[in-house]
């Protein structure tokens, strides 16, 4: 298994993500205030690829990887302002209605998601396999 450990590095409100074999797994109800969740899966070769969660303002629990097509080799990511997720390199906004809808650009790049139960449960294959590309800086481009 290339897992080492799931961290989150949200420093205000740390719930705990479980990693149950292939799946990670998160209550739902830690979502229900709107405000955007930052996590990081680290493997065994070294990466941390980092992940935020966010229940957006029409009701739908999203998620995206903490990096965009373009900005990925700053390594910023994004925050959160409002109903809205701000990129850290170049201040472009994104409505949280659009988090995981919109693929490219400077979009937050999304992560496959489902909710089962009263649980969100995100497959440590999908982390693994996009978000390789977004948190390998041995390659940057343009820095």
């Amino acid at each position: 298994m290339v897992i080492t450990g799931v961290y989150i590095f949200n420093y205000l409100a740390r719930p705990k993500a479980v990693a149950y074999g292939k799946e990670i797994v998160q209550p739902v109800k830690i979502f229900e205030d709107g405000k955007a969740r930052h996590f990081q899966l680290d493997t065994k070769d070294g990466l941390s690829i980092k992940y935020f969660i966010i229940k957006s303002s029409d009701g739908v629990i999203r998620a995206a990887f903490d990096a965009c097509d373009v900005c990925w080799p700053s390594g910023k990511g994004y925050y959160q302002k409002g109903d809205y997720m701000v990129c850290r390199n170049c201040g472009k906004r994104f409505a949280s209605i659009k988090v995981n809808e919109i693929k490219g650009g400077c979009n937050p790049a999304p992560l496959n998601r489902k909710v089962v139960d009263k649980n969100l449960v995100i497959q440590v294959k999908d982390i693994l396999g996009e978000g390789r590309k977004y948190f390998n800086f041995s390659g940057r481009r343009g820095i």
